[in-house]
């Protein structure tokens, strides 16, 4: 059974199009979306949705709580529902539908599959120089200082196979913004999981507001540094 999570905070423009397209792509997966009282009917248009569609469900949360933590509830849903495999997407059209197909095949002979930006056919779309550069910065630090065997490690389009998301520890986890996208791949890297990444079209949002800040972006430094540590620590 396969699960395609989607983490949303004011969404509206975006979710129903974005959903139709997944189940296109995936027509036997069930979909998810966690949303943190989006004020702009997002979480009304979940219930109705999930009223009339079997293959789809909600969970509400009280407020913004962060991108990680709506992370670790879908992948504690999936555990509990014995899905198999758990891919996240951003809820804003970032990640195209029609890589899915190629996710779920790679899976094959891995245990995370990335959809990535930077390998040979992945591609960026709508970003400033100056954000693809400190986005290269920002991986290519990931790789060198936690050792991490992908390129883009910052992207939430992952297939997961759900086994070995049961492997990890989550009082270890502490990352809730963006961050925590670096921490869940190191520690499954920690635990022997095999990564696999394919090429895709990274395009940003259509609709709606980033939700990236600078305090989003010095709190990823924090956490890994910190990451960076305990891994000399352990060696």
């Amino acid at each position: 059974m396969l699960l395609v999570a989607l983490a949303t905070y004011n969404e509206i423009e975006n979710l129903p199009s974005l959903v139709a397209a997944i189940r296109v792509q995936l027509p036997d997966a069930d979909v998810l979306v966690v949303d943190d009282n989006s004020p702009d009917g997002t979480g009304r248009w979940c219930d109705e949705e999930a009223a009339r569609s079997a293959w789809f469900s909600v969970i509400h949360r009280a407020g913004k709580l962060g991108l990680g933590s709506a992370s670790w509830a879908a992948m504690r849903y999936a555990m509990e529902r014995d899905y198999d495999q758990l891919i996240t997407l951003d809820a804003d059209w970032s990640h195209p539908p029609e890589a899915l197909p190629r996710l779920v095949a790679a899976v094959e002979n891995a245990d995370v599959v990335v959809g990535s930006r930077y390998i040979r056919g992945g591609t960026i779309e709508g970003w400033p120089a100056s954000r693809r550069l400190v986005s290269g910065v920002m991986n290519l630090a990931t790789r060198v200082t936690l050792g991490l065997p992908v390129r883009d490690a910052s992207t939430a389009c992952r297939l997961y196979r759900v086994a070995m998301l049961k492997q990890l520890d989550f009082n270890e986890l502490t990352a809730t913004g963006y961050a925590y996208l670096e921490e869940i791949a190191w520690q499954l890297h920690r635990r022997g999981a095999r990564f696999a990444e394919i090429p895709i079209a990274f395009t940003d949002r259509r609709a709606g507001a980033s939700k990236v800040s600078f305090a989003e972006a010095r709190g990823k430094a924090a956490v890994l540094t910190r990451l960076a540590r305990q891994r000399l620590l352990r060696k």
